[in-house]
């Protein structure tokens, strides 16, 4: 944000050479980490396979001249794009390498270097995906060097102005969207309801916050949708009337804003957790299921962890770009009716000169909606924490579960700084 909100040809330079110093060294530790693991483990395939996907970027990164014109900087961002696309396999094979070792090393430790690959991986692409849209901003031509950005606008990949109600709203409709469609027409699926401070709003990452919010949503409406099911099967086996059955209970979600923080809290009656699944649940080594979560895995081959991974199979990216990671595209679509420069964000879909490249706010991949991974609350706390929040979940089994999600507004003056600075120190 340091070098967006008054860019101009020096601090873009200025910007590159940022990134082609933190890359290298960021990689490097990270390679450290994995040399470190018990030869049984960093020889397993998976683990194996994202070690030379990190000894290569390293390898490429360090090579990298000081950037000193538009033209160098150019150069950097085709090799940073290149390394993102690359780099897409790393969650699925992480966590498949993370649960066929889960015998071979203490769970703890696997999950604290999980933890640590993960986070680390964060900062990278929020450094790197940063940069390229600062750059992107910089060529596009309306843009006019030094101009200050208003606050209804983005910073290369942060919203300055995010309202969580419209993020709720967004990420509900795409997942009632999609379990409408994986469940089938006749299945009714829960309504979402938002209540508390519905105006509140904070500089964030968008695509990490809807990330967050949908699989907390989508776990919610899972578990509203198979409970009502399970009920009506239950009412129709004892020869009982199922269409006198009322709709399933709506998911609840609370929006509380502080000085500081705004929380989130999301509460269903979906039965809660069961017991045997709460050693579990923040870890990615997932004991007794950790198989059938390997069956799943091997049919995502990439993963970017975000909102626009969670695709209704039959529609391509454009059909479902109204649910999922839409602002950008939305107000790309009216400032172009009205002839307006669209400032600070991306082209809409892919990186100039590159349609291959995916940003994480475009395409959306081919995930199934209803595959389960045992992920997304372990990487849903870990991109909380990232920005300084945290994510909490009480279960009340039999019943429900209700989901705290803590945010940092960013940029306020007790942003803690030093949780990022650690995750990558030496």
């Amino acid at each position: 944000m340091v070098f967006g909100r008054s860019l101009t040809e020096s601090r873009l330079i200025n910007s590159a050479n940022y990134v082609r110093t933190e890359l290298p060294t960021r990689i490097a530790h990270r390679i450290r980490d994995m040399q470190r693991l018990p030869y049984v483990v960093v020889t397993n395939p998976h683990i194996n396979e994202v070690y030379d996907l990190y000894y290569s970027a390293f390898d490429t990164f360090r090579k990298v001249p000081e950037i000193k014109t538009l033209e160098d900087n150019d150069a950097l961002c085709a090799t940073i794009r290149s390394n993102l696309k690359a780099h897409l396999t790393v969650i699925p094979k992480l966590a498949m390498g993370i649960l066929e070792s889960a015998g071979l090393m203490d769970v703890k430790e696997l999950d604290k270097f999980m933890n640590t690959i993960l986070r680390s991986r964060i900062s990278r692409r929020v450094i790197a995906e940063q940069h390229l849209a600062l750059t992107d901003t910089f060529h596009a031509p309306w843009f006019s060097p030094g101009a200050k950005l208003s606050e209804s606008e983005f910073i290369g990949e942060v919203f300055l102005k995010c309202v969580a109600k419209e993020v709720v709203e967004r990420c509900g409709q795409a997942i009632r969207d999609i379990a409408q469609h994986a469940y089938g027409p006749d299945v009714a699926i829960p309504e979402i309801k938002i209540d508390g401070h519905l105006e509140a709003n904070f500089p964030y990452i968008l695509s990490h916050l809807e990330y967050i919010i949908g699989e907390l949503l989508r776990n919610s409406v899972q578990a509203v949708v198979e409970k009502h099911q399970r009920y009506k099967e239950k009412v129709a086996a004892a020869g009982g009337k199922t269409d006198e059955i009322g709709p399933p209970p709506a998911i609840e979600v609370t929006i509380c804003e502080s000085q500081q923080h705004v929380i989130i809290r999301i509460s269903d009656q979906g039965g809660g957790i069961q017991q045997d699944a709460l050693p579990y649940l923040w870890s990615f080594s997932k004991g007794p299921a950790s198989q059938q979560l390997l069956t799943n895995l091997e049919q995502v081959p990439k993963m970017a962890a975000t909102m626009q991974e969670l695709k209704v199979e039959g529609t391509t990216s454009s059909e479902a770009g109204t649910t999922v990671g839409t602002l950008q595209k939305q107000r790309q679509e009216q400032q172009q009716q009205q002839k307006q420069p669209i400032k600070g964000i991306h082209n809409g879909n892919n990186f100039p000169g590159d349609p291959g490249y995916s940003n994480s706010l475009a395409t959306l991949t081919s995930r199934p909606p209803n595959l389960r991974l045992g992920m997304g609350l372990p990487l849903s706390r870990v991109y909380a924490e990232y920005w300084a929040g945290s994510l909490a979940l009480h279960s009340l089994e039999g019943y429900g579960v209700d989901a705290f999600l803590q945010i940092s507004k960013l940029g306020n003056k007790n942003e803690q700084l030093t949780t990022r600075a650690t995750m990558d120190a030496v």
